[in-house]
């Protein structure tokens, strides 16, 4: 599956799933781990897992098995690898805390959409 089309299977469903605060990290020319970062924020640490197993599951369904994912034990921050395309799903202390969108240089509230 082409990447732009994991990328907006990802975006679907943390809208469905009513993520906050979803803000799409273009790290192409950053690293060459991944092509997109996907940053969303949680209400509550069952609302951060609960994505997160979304996100599985609809990337597995499209034949986009997971590589990994981190964090869903504690689910204060999970992330979940896509290859080109790695979430994470944080609480908003958590976000706060890490600032990844400082840590990539990318403006936070000019990068944050919904």
């Amino acid at each position: 599956m082409p990447v732009e089309e994991v990328l907006k299977l990802v975006l679907a469903t943390l809208d469905d799933g009513k993520a906050q605060n979803v803000t799409v990290l273009d790290v192409r020319g950053k690293t060459g781990i991944t092509d997109y970062m996907v940053i969303a924020t949680g209400t509550s640490e069952r609302h951060v897992k609960s994505l997160a197993d979304h996100v599985e599951e609809k990337a597995k369904h499209q034949g986009v098995p997971p590589i990994g994912s981190e964090g869903q034990d504690a689910s204060e921050w999970v992330l979940v690898d896509l290859g080109d395309v790695i979430v994470h799903i944080m609480k908003q202390q958590a976000r706060e805390l890490y600032q990844l969108e400082k840590l990539w240089g990318t403006d936070y509230d000019a990068a944050t959409t919904g």
